[in-house]
């Protein structure tokens, strides 16, 4: 009798164990995630009085890439645009962001590269913070979007859950279309 308690308080304890790990892991992941946030939201801002965005987006990707949020190489090229889809949950104003993308230009393919960066969510209720940002920063935002359908476009196949999606667009021709 004495043996099978011994043995139930050693499986508490384990368990008790595992599970303060798995709290300690998830709060260091969430730790890590406002990070990662800022960072791409500041990649996506506008100079102030300029076409061009204030951050690095190669290097807000880099820092997802470093989390293992994403792959180490885009998921797909196509023209002039990279894509990352998330390999593990990430949130981007209060969304789960499912998709990066960065457009630039490393050898000319024809007209016409517009520098920047943009991303597409799964939204988790109100699209408000996106649409004030999306103003804000003269950014496009299409709400909804057919995420598989724009996927497939790329030649991107990828096994989303149905849902609620919406893109967010901050390149140079967002910014410029805002001035006209």
């Amino acid at each position: 009798m004495q043996a099978i308690t011994h043995m139930s308080a050693c499986r508490t304890r384990r368990l008790l164990g595992a599970l303060l790990l798995a709290a300690t892991c998830t709060s260091a992941l969430a730790a890590a995630d406002p990070g990662l946030e800022t960072g791409l939201l500041h990649a996506l801002h506008l100079k102030k009085g300029m076409t061009e965005r204030t951050g690095t987006s190669g290097k807000a990707i880099a820092a997802y890439m470093r989390e293992g949020y994403v792959g180490k190489h885009p998921d797909q090229r196509f023209d002039y645009t990279d894509y990352y889809l998330l390999k593990k949950p990430a949130s981007f104003m209060g969304h789960e962001l499912v998709l990066i993308e960065e457009e630039y230009i490393t050898q000319y393919i024809g007209c016409c590269v517009s520098p920047g960066a943009g991303v597409t969510v799964k939204v988790r209720g109100s699209t408000q913070k996106l649409q004030a940002f999306a103003i804000a920063q003269r950014c496009t935002l299409t709400d909804p979007v057919d995420i598989r359908h724009a996927l497939s476009e790329v030649a991107i196949q990828a096994r989303l859950p149905k849902g609620h999606y919406a893109s967010l667009s901050c390149r140079e021709r967002d910014a410029v279309r805002e001035e006209q």
